[in-house]
């Protein structure tokens, strides 16, 4: 010390070592802090890094489908062609989880309990705009905590009666209701149900003026159809085409927006003079909101690819459906649109709450 002080007085170009003041020394904390910080940067670029690369490799593990409805119906059958398919394209296995019950919200609670990481799927459809606005509280927001992957298919309603019956047509329907009116019965299963609410629409797109009879089951609406209890019945092709094969029951329209290629001849209720009557049921694909835009993305292309395979379309055909994919805005253009025409349904038919 002292050899540098005599150094630095003798010599102005040698400097002074001198002991740096207290205050500008680091404190072994902050020292640490700073090495915490940088631990820390580093493992949430490599946790970065790691979300990016597993998106890429997207998927690697089994991918749940979770429907809200039971085994065997055909949103469950057409669903599982969907999902083979997927899992042979894809590498990986698309799984079915049945979970029905409370109108969808079990199914619906069930998914948004897995992270949104797109290795959850939820199968949607306007069962979910109807219980939108038929339930007056829901755990969930289908428009908020579900983001729209892609459309898998959408299938008419049909009008159908016994085979002897003086109701051939649409028009001869309305006619006797206006002629006679309260002396029609519609049948349909549950209340709230979109065979349900269909009959209702249709009630005020015609201005028909008819009771509508509930049933718990499809067989028995089929029954009082063929035995004449109710004048017209409102389901699905796969409910009533054994009963059509069989000659014992007629449809007399459907209900969407152009002719359905399974029933050759018959109109559809818009056409038979009631523009304000369409109603096109349909399934899809959603995430929990927040997955990763490229896996959405991947789905959405992966799905549109198997709809378009030939053994798929007749399969769904077969099905009473019309395999159709979309973009994910435009299916939640399509959900956001059937929310606020089933509440004005349910609105004026002055359906209760559940």
């Amino acid at each position: 010390m002292i050899a540098a002080k005599i150094g630095a007085s003798h010599n102005p170009g040698f400097a002074e070592a001198r002991t740096p003041p207290e205050e500008h020394m680091p404190s072994p904390r902050s020292a640490w802090r700073g090495i915490g910080v940088s631990a820390i940067a580093a493992m949430a670029m490599a946790a970065f890094a790691a979300a990016a690369q597993g998106q890429a490799n997207y998927p690697d593990r089994p991918v749940r489908v979770i429907l809200p409805f039971g085994p065997g119906g055909v949103a469950d059958v057409s669903t599982r062609l969907v999902a083979a398919k997927l899992s042979e394209r894809m590498g990986q296995n698309f799984f079915v989880d049945n979970r029905p019950g409370a109108g969808g919200i079990v199914a619906s609670k069930g998914a948004l309990s897995f992270p949104a990481d797109g290795y959850t799927l939820f199968l949607s459809g306007n069962s979910a705009a109807i219980s939108h606005s038929l339930f007056a509280s829901l755990p969930f927001d289908v428009t908020r905590d579900f983001t729209s992957v892609s459309l898998l298919a959408q299938f008419d309603m049909l009008l159908a009666t016994k085979m002897d019956t003086q109701f051939d047509s649409v028009q001869k329907l309305v006619a006797y209701s206006k002629q006679n009116p309260g002396k029609l019965n519609f049948g349909t299963i549950a209340a709230g149900s979109t065979q349900n609410l269909s009959a209702e629409l249709f009630k005020m797109a015609t201005g028909t003026n008819a009771a509508i009879v509930t049933f718990r089951t499809t067989p028995e609406l089929i029954t009082a159809i063929v035995r004449g209890d109710v004048d017209v019945g409102f389901d699905y092709y796969a409910a009533f085409s054994p009963m059509v094969a069989g000659k014992q029951i007629r449809i007399i329209a459907t209900s969407g927006d152009e002719p359905s290629p399974l029933f050759a001849g018959v109109p559809t209720v818009k056409a038979s003079g009631y523009p304000n009557y369409v109603v096109t049921s349909w399934n899809g694909l959603s995430a929990r909101t927040g997955s990763p835009a490229d896996v959405v993305a991947k789905l959405n292309t992966e799905i549109s690819a198997v709809l378009q395979m030939p053994e798929i379309r007749a399969q769904m055909a077969d099905l009473g459906m019309e395999p159709l994919s979309s973009t994910p805005d435009a299916l939640t253009r399509r959900l956001k649109a059937d929310i606020e025409k089933w509440r004005m349904v349910i609105y004026k038919a002055g359906i209760p709450k559940q």
